[in-house]
């Protein structure tokens, strides 16, 4: 205003008086009126959080490029314009602006922003400050894993949150993933958790773009589940995607390049080596050498066959991703791309991802707003599904480094004369085709409506679509001149729609009320067909016209469910320190019949800020104080759509009046109408406190899970008509301490570091299986195996192994009890449960268990000016895995014949080698694969992630921020297991009745990552 003023002056003065002595004095004033315009005005003072100098606090001229730091002293001292607003900022805390106005002295406090309490947390249904929580809630933002190179939502989980088990059972790219919360609930259902993406309940993790994610919310407890009813009991995994900004546009493109190998080989004999093994072996059985000297002589000299070089391969990968963000007043939107496509580390394998989405909010008016949420993907795998004995990873094991790949016409060698009866392990991977093409378009619309400040209404409706297209072929050199090809395909639909009313309001600045109501309706359907043929006319046209062939089969399915729910939840606060939540959902599932088919589930939580009473706010170094407790129900449907009805089976009979057979239908598994939900009960007890200035934050949660009615399927009698009938007699339960710390150990000048360490400990017990003692699972030996390899038994946790207890080899002083069991000296030894001198069934018992019991995540960032340097650790321990592939290489099965790996030189050999607990070449010998032999602790440490980034100074380029990255991923394993790797694993993702089974499972590879990322 003086400014102006001044001005004005002037002007009136030169426009009075235009004589020439007047000009000096008209210089003189813009002279003085541009020292008032442009004045320098030198500001001081001292940063500090918590009372405590702050080293390092970067202070910005805002409008220019003009800084300072503070000192030790947290002192800083800067000159800049006097209308200029300076920038405080350092790691692990919110910025501050401030306007000088001609200040000579500004002292600021910094608040940290590791913790900051007033964050709003998605919760279902819903949003929440974070300081307000009752339940057992992990949030992690795309901050969070922004510097690993994530190209799924698994491994942004995966040692991230406590209480939540990742496993990636292949490794395959797009491969099959285990996620756990809190452990197991069901025998007969899926033990996934429940994915909501941007409020899209049961929608697939496997099409998000990571890029595209704004929070990930993990819900653990049952009052953070049981609104989601009958299908809360797994958890929940809440996914909000990205939303635009109201400012300019904003472009951000990155490029990701991948070289991905095998992590660890098998140690396999040498040619050499394992035709002198076969020699040896035959010799000691009586069979003449299979190999010459001359031969013998060859194989040392020239070497042989490495199967495993020929299957495994270094694979290069790439990404490019785009994201468009902004808006303006009314309407934001943020758009994004992606193309992921990565070989995989098996020889003619690969998984590609294309992924577009759109999203758009639009405020109406001050009571309307809008939005439309569209992403479109498609998934192609190739090759990415093959495991076990008959993959090329199991016949790479079993094929004899002394057999070439290809005959002498050039075609690959169809048998091998000395070791594997199954096909040539090249041919495997190069002359068969699995194709699985998924194309899914989601779609979620709807408007929100405030009738008052305080009362509000959503509606949304949701339509989730994916097309499923399977191709398979397998050439002659694989099917012994039988080539065979089919096609399936299959369509989901699943439609919702979802009308919440909300209630927000404070009383008297003492009491704030929440209340939740809401009705939600999803219908799913799920139809296709499938065709096969073998003894194909013209194999080069391979799926592409399967009715030139000389056996055709077809098949078709549908089904169709639907659930209609009515929720509700109070969430009130007294004093902004005493805390309630109260729910409760009621479902109808048209999986159930009758009175079974509504189902209510609710819960209660308290919470106490400690941190508000005047006893704790005395002690200074303590910022928050929460204790936390909750109680809930959940359910699970476990079943599908008709399991409640009868099936029916076509057969060939005999007829009454004659021996010839007729075709008919007969009764398959029995109808139950009686079903009803699994039903977890759910109780935690939970601490969250910060300290030191928010640079410490702790939380650990005691909980405890019980399931009953449990669903099985159950065998009939032949009495009753056969089969099974599924029924709810099963209870098992859960418990568990999930502990997670983070802070930010050092903070100084320009470096600065975070860490975020969290670890679980968790025990699963089933507590009755109804009239059967024991239930049996599993058949993954392929021929190894007399017996299932899993019991489901009272008093055990799922995942139990069935088998022999292996107590090494007969030794010489045992000859004489070695002959009461047929055997001598040398070979295996059993225990015998029955004392009958006969190993058998009869002494199978529970051996171990495949269940990991503790998982672990450690998060390190290190930054240093614009480097940046972030190291992750995972680990899985105390389960044991089944190592058939270790078991087939060390022994030679029926179907490889002949031992391939380096172990077995070490055998015991008599007169010369007594001690060894590997069984010698005898014909007295037997190979228990199902046995403590073979069962290793999976145990294991991992360097997970491990990424160097740099950030191009600002204005390197103008308006345009690049940062450049290197990485690796899987670089360092700690682990006794004896496998490729103690992670992977041939059982599914689903069940946990059976897990940690390695025979011919995908590895998980080791992969490189170079990149860039620009903004503009």
């Amino acid at each position: 205003m003086k400014c102006q003023k001044t001005i004005a002056a002037a002007n009136e003065i030169f426009l009075k008086r235009r004589n020439y002595f007047h000009l000096p004095i008209l210089l003189v004033f813009l002279t003085f009126t541009g020292n008032l315009l442009f004045a320098q005005n030198k500001v001081s003072g001292k940063v500090t959080a918590g009372g405590t100098p702050l080293t390092g606090v970067t202070v910005k001229e805002k409008s220019r490029a003009n800084t300072t730091q503070t000192d030790n002293n947290g002192s800083y001292s800067i000159t800049v314009a006097a209308n200029a607003e300076l920038v405080f900022s350092h790691i692990g805390f919110a910025n501050t602006i401030i306007a000088v106005n001609s200040q000579k002295q500004i002292n600021v406090i910094l608040n940290p922003v590791n913790q900051v309490l007033n964050d709003v947390v998605v919760i279902g249904y819903g949003t929440q400050k974070r300081s307000d929580l009752t339940g057992a809630l992990s949030s992690l933002s795309a901050k969070d894993f922004k510097d690993q190179p994530v190209t799924r939502i698994d491994q942004a989980l995966q040692g991230r949150v406590s209480g939540v088990q990742v496993n990636n059972s292949s490794g395959a790219p797009g491969g099959d993933v285990k996620i756990r919360i809190r452990g197991a609930n069901s025998i007969l259902g899926d033990n996934n958790p429940l994915y909501v993406i941007d409020g899209f309940i049961g929608a697939d993790f496997n099409n998000i773009n990571p890029d595209d994610i704004a929070s990930i919310e993990v819900l653990k407890d049952a009052s953070s589940t049981a609104i989601y009813g009958s299908r809360g009991a797994n958890g929940v995994v809440l996914i909000t995607t990205k939303k635009g900004n109201s400012s300019k546009p904003e472009i951000t493109v990155s490029g990701n390049y991948y070289n991905s190998s095998v992590i660890k080989k098998h140690d396999l004999m040498n040619a050499y080596d394992y035709a002198n093994s076969v020699n040896m072996n035959n010799l000691a059985t009586g069979v003449n050498p299979a190999f010459t000297q001359a031969q013998l002589n060859g194989y040392k000299a020239n070497g042989g066959t490495n199967w495993q070089d020929l299957i495994y391969r270094r694979a290069p990968g790439q990404e490019y991703k785009i994201g468009v963000s902004g808006g303006g007043e009314k309407t934001n939107y943020f758009i994004s791309g992606d193309y992921f496509n990565q070989d995989g580390i098996l020889l003619n394998s690969n998984y590609k991802r294309y992924a577009i989405r759109s999203n758009i909010h639009s405020r109406v008016n001050d009571k309307l707003s809008l939005r439309l949420n569209f992403s479109a993907v498609r998934r192609e795998n190739l090759n990415t599904s093959q495991q076990g004995k008959s993959s090329p990873m199991g016949q790479a094991l079993a094929w004899a480094p002394t057999t070439p790949v290809r005959d002498t016409a050039g075609n690959y060698t169809i048998k091998d004369p000395t070791g594997s009866i199954f096909n040539n392990p090249v041919a495997l991977a190069t002359d068969q085709i699995n194709i699985v093409n998924n194309t899914t378009g989601n779609i979620i619309g709807g408007a929100n409506y405030y009738f008052t400040k305080d009362l509000s209404f959503d509606v949304s409706f949701g339509v989730d679509y994916q097309n499923q297209q399977g191709k398979y072929f397998y050439a002659p050199s694989i099917t012994g001149n039988n080539p065979s090809a089919g096609r399936t395909s299959n369509e989901y639909l699943n439609l919702q729609n979802t009308n919440t009313l909300n209630y927000l309001h404070t009383f008297n600045n003492v009491n704030r009320l929440n209340i939740t109501a809401a009705f939600e309706q999803q219908k799913y359907t799920n139809n296709g067909f499938s065709a096969g043929a073998s003894g194909l006319t013209f194999p080069n046209l391979r799926y592409d016209n399967l009715s030139l062939a000389s056996t055709i089969s077809a098949g078709a399915f549908y089904s169709a469910s639907s659930i209609v729910s009515f929720l509700g939840r109070v969430n009130y606060s007294y004093l902004d320190k005493y805390l309630i939540t109260a729910s409760v959902r009621r479902d109808g599932s048209s999986k159930f019949q009758g009175n079974n088919q509504y189902s209510t589930f609710p819960s209660l939580a308290l919470a106490w800020k400690l941190s508000e009473e005047s006893f704790i706010k005395k002690i200074n170094f303590i910022n928050s104080l929460k204790l936390r407790s909750s109680w809930g129900i959940t359910g699970s449907q476990a079943i599908n759509p008709y399991a409640t009805m009868a099936t029916y089976k076509s057969d060939l009979f005999n007829s009454f009046t004659n021996s010839s057979l007729s075709s008919g239908i007969a009764l398959g598994n029995a109808a139950n109408p009686n079903l009803k939900w699994e039903t977890t009960t759910a109780l935690d007890f939970g601490l969250d406190m910060s300290i030191l200035n928010n640079r410490l934050n702790f939380s650990i949660d005691y909980y405890q899970k019980k399931t009953k009615d449990l669903l099985l399927s159950l065998a009939l009698p032949a009495y009753a008509g056969g089969g099974s009938i599924i029924s709810n007699v099963g209870s098992m339960q859960n418990n568990g301490v999930d502990l997670n710390i983070s802070g930010t150990p050092i903070a100084a000048g320009k470096f600065a570091w975070t860490s975020s360490f969290n670890i679980s400990f968790f025990n699963n017990k089933v507590t009755n299986t109804g009239t059967s003692p024991q239930i049996f699972a599993g058949n993954y030996g392929s021929g190894l195996s007399t017996q299932p390899e899993f019991v489901v038994q009272p008093g055990y946790a799922l995942g139990s192994y069935w088998g022999l207890k292996y107590l090494g080899t007969w030794k010489p002083a045992e000859a004489a009890q070695a002959t009461l069991y047929g055997n001598k000296a040398g070979d295996s030894k059993y225990q015998d449960l029955n004392g009958d001198h006969a190993i058998n069934s009869s002494d199978y018992q529970i051996i171990g268990n495949g269940l990991p019991k503790r998982s672990l995540g450690w998060d390190n960032n290190f930054k240093l000016g614009n480097f940046n340097l972030n190291i992750f650790v995972q680990s899985l321990m105390g389960y044991d895995k089944l190592d058939y592939a270790f078991g087939v290489s060390m022994t030679g099965s029926a179907d490889s014949r002949q031992a391939t790996n380096n172990g077995i030189l070490n055998r015991y050999i008599p007169g010369s080698n007594e001690t060894s607990d590997i069984p010698a070449f005898s014909t007295t010998n037997k190979n228990v694969y199902q046995s403590t032999r073979f069962l290793e602790k999976g145990d294991f440490v991992r360097i997970k992630n491990i990424n160097l980034s740099y950030n191009l100074p600002k204005n390197t380029i103008k308006n345009i921020d690049i940062k450049l990255f290197i990485g690796a991923t899987n670089l360092f394993t700690i682990t006794k297991y004896k496998g490729m790797d103690p992670e992977s694993t041939n059982t599914g993702s689903g069940s946990d009745i059976t897990q940690s089974i390695d025979y011919g499972s995908y590895p998980n590879s080791k992969t490189f990552t170079t990149g860039v990322s620009i903004k503009f």
